[in-house]
Parts: structure tokens; C-alpha cells; sequence
């Protein structure tokens, strides 16, 4: 494969939703050269007209390129339809015919598609054309005069639709902007192979939540949950399979919790449930739910005869109590439960932070 058509290859994975609008201004500028081409023909101007046509090929050829991933060939098919078009056009007709309008096209192009010495460079002498077209018309007189009410229609006509490209190209780089912000934060605060909450991101949460309930005091419950013999998992039927039994109980576990709860990947195998207005017999009912719908899970797709189960610590947070003198308290429980023989759901109490034990089952 050609070194260049390998990096526009390189550009259109780097770039994608850019090149797909790119395919789609082609498209937009295509049917505005049609449009130009009925237009001169009534105006009576058909050097124009069929110069039109040739942009339309320009700009079909462009678009095939972009699709077959050729962009550098796009990309130049499309500056010098443009620079030709608006010289051209304003040498015809007149500086007033705005043609010029479409040359400021190119400036957001140029910064989106190439460094930024390239682009301040090209960017110069875009400036210098611009620049050297309108002097040039100072001295020199269209050589395709049109009356001047068409001239005015011509000039309207071109400033609506830069104008509504560039609004268009705005929106488009606005919400460009904002899925990239909303991915970032998804992730930032989700495990990327469960989409549960991340650790840090519940302790955030579980914080706001604390701040809130300190003036409107409420229950809140933590479940910490751990699954069963997950080591054993992962060494015999190997992590691809470890991750696929995460990846199923944490969407059991999310399709379980209410509206209020959060739920996040705690660590490894370990999942926590933080559950508002909520008291530990209600959290007791709640972890025995998920503790059955767990074991129930059939794994023949994945593993057959693979059993999953976990283990369910449960704690209400104390009046003026820290997160995590909480979290150690459901730890303990959760432990406990692991000693006294594993799928099953412990409440924690204030004598589990006295007690140190000495060995904890995975």
C-alpha cells in the first residue's frame, strides 16, 4: 500500500466524525455548484455555468476520495476548486459578487487537518490571496459584467450559504467538543469493563451524598459484595473468562438496584452498593435478592457447569461516622460471611472494628 494513502488512512482513524463532515460539505458544495449553474445560465453568464459543472465533478472525485480514504487527494481537489472558483468568479463579475466569502472556508480546515506551523503558514497565505484579489480588482474590471440587482442577488446568495456552512461547521465542532467532554468524564468515573461506577467516583458520590444527608438526616446503607472462588475462576478457565463473569454480574447488579442506589466497582472482584433511605432489614432483603439471582445465573453459554456466587456485607453508616470506618465495617462482614462458608449475606456492626481476621477466604 502507497506511504500515502497509509497515512490518510492514519488521519481518517484519528479524525473520524471531521472526514465524515468532510464528505458531507462535499456533498452541500456539489449541490450549491449546481444551484450557480442555473443561476449563470439565466444570468446569462455561461463561462461561469460550465465552470460550475467542472466543480461539480471536483467535488463528486473529492467524495469518492474521502470514502476510498485518499483525503490528502480530497483535501486538494477541494482547495483548489475553491481558490480557482473564487478567482474566477470574482474576475467575471465582480469583487461585489462574494465570491471571495468562500475562500474564509478554508481557516477552520486548516487548523483541523494539520499542525499548527502548517496551518498558520497556509493560513498566511490564504491572507495574501485574499488580500491580492481584492487589489487586483481595484485595477482591473469584471470581465463579465451582470446588472447590478444580480449582482446583489449573487452576493446574497453566496453569503447565506458561507454563512450557513460556518454555522453549520460551529455546531458541528460544538458538539464535537461536548461528546469528547462527556466521554472523558464517562471515562473518568466508570470501569471501563464493567461501565460501573470506579471506586473514586463512588467515594465522590457517596461524599455529596453524606454533605446532603447531614441536613436531612437519612439511612444510608453501603453493601459491600465479593464474588465467590474468583481466583479459582481465573486460574483454571483463564482472566478473557474472568472478565466475562465481571462484565455479567455487574449488569445483573445494575438492572437490580433501584433508581437511588449507585453501584461501582469496589476493586478486582469486589462490587459496593450505596443504598439512601434505606435500613439494614431492607438492605438484609435487598442482598439475600441479589445473592439468589447471582447463584441462579446459567453460565452454559460461557462455561459449562461454571457456578458463581457471592458474598454480601452489609452496614448502615452511623450518625457522624466516616465513609470508610463504614466500608471497613462491611468489609468485616463481608469476610465473616466468606468464613462461615461463602454465598451468603452478613450484617456488619460496630464490634467487626475491634476484631481482626486472620484469615480472609477470596
Amino acid at each position: 500500500m502507497p506511504d500515502n494513502k497509509v497515512a490518510d488512512m492514519h488521519r481518517s482513524e484519528q479524525r473520524p466524525q471531521f472526514w465524515a463532515l468532510s464528505m458531507r460539505c462535499c456533498q452541500l458544495a456539489g449541490t450549491v455548484d449546481i444551484s450557480f449553474f442555473v443561476i449563470f445560465l439565466w444570468l446569462g453568464s455561461p463561462i461561469l455555468a460550465w465552470v460550475n459543472v467542472i466543480s461539480v465533478a471536483m467535488y463528486v472525485y473529492a467524495y469518492r476520495a474521502f470514502r476510498d480514504h485518499r483525503n490528502r487527494l480530497a483535501i486538494m481537489l477541494i482547495r483548489t476548486e475553491v481558490l480557482v472558483h473564487a478567482a474566477l468568479g470574482t474576475l467575471l463579475i465582480g469583487w461585489d459578487s462574494g465570491f471571495h466569502y468562500f475562500l474564509l472556508m478554508f481557516i477552520p480546515a486548516l487548523f483541523a487537518t494539520m499542525r499548527q506551523r502548517s496551518a498558520w503558514t497556509l493560513a498566511i497565505c490564504l491572507w495574501a490571496y485574499y488580500v491580492g484579489m481584492y487589489v487586483l480588482m481595484w485595477f482591473v474590471d469584471p470581465l463579465q459584467p451582470i446588472s447590478a440587482n444580480a449582482l446583489l442577488y449573487v452576493n446574497i446568495f453566496n453569503f447565506t450559504v458561507v454563512f450557513l456552512m460556518f454555522s453549520y461547521l460551529t455546531m458541528f465542532y460544538v458538539l464535537t467538543v461536548t461528546r469528547a467532554h462527556r466521554r472523558l468524564a464517562r471515562m473518568a468515573t466508570t470501569d471501563p469493563l464493567t461501565g460501573l461506577f470506579n471506586r473514586r467516583h463512588m467515594v465522590e458520590l457517596t461524599e455529596k451524598l453524606l454533605a446532603r444527608e447531614q441536613r436531612q438526616p437519612g439511612n444510608l446503607t453501603l453493601m459491600l459484595m465479593d464474588l465467590d472462588h474468583f481466583k479459582e475462576i481465573n486460574d483454571q478457565y483463564g482472566h478473557e473468562l474472568g472478565d466475562r463473569v465481571l462484565e455479567r454480574v455487574a449488569a445483573l447488579l445494575r438492572e437490580q438496584g433501584r433508581e437511588q442506589d449507585f453501584v461501582g466497582r469496589w476493586g478486582g472482584e469486589e462490587f459496593l452498593a450505596v443504598m439512601p433511605e434505606t435500613d439494614p432489614v431492607q438492605a438484609q432483603a435487598a442482598g439475600e435478592r441479589i445473592r439468589a439471582a447471582v447463584q441462579a445465573m446459567d453460565w452454559q453459554d460461557v462455561q459449562p457447569g461454571l457456578q458463581v456466587t457471592l458474598c454480601v456485607g452489609i452496614t448502615q453508616l452511623g450518625e457522624e461516622e466516616s465513609f470508610s470506618n463504614a466500608i471497613a465495617r462491611a468489609d468485616r462482614a463481608l469476610y465473616r460471611g466468606k468464613a462461615h462458608g461463602r454465598n451468603r449475606v452478613e450484617q456488619g456492626d460496630v464490634g467487626d472494628l475491634d476484631s481482626t481476621l486472620v484469615d480472609q477466604p477470596a
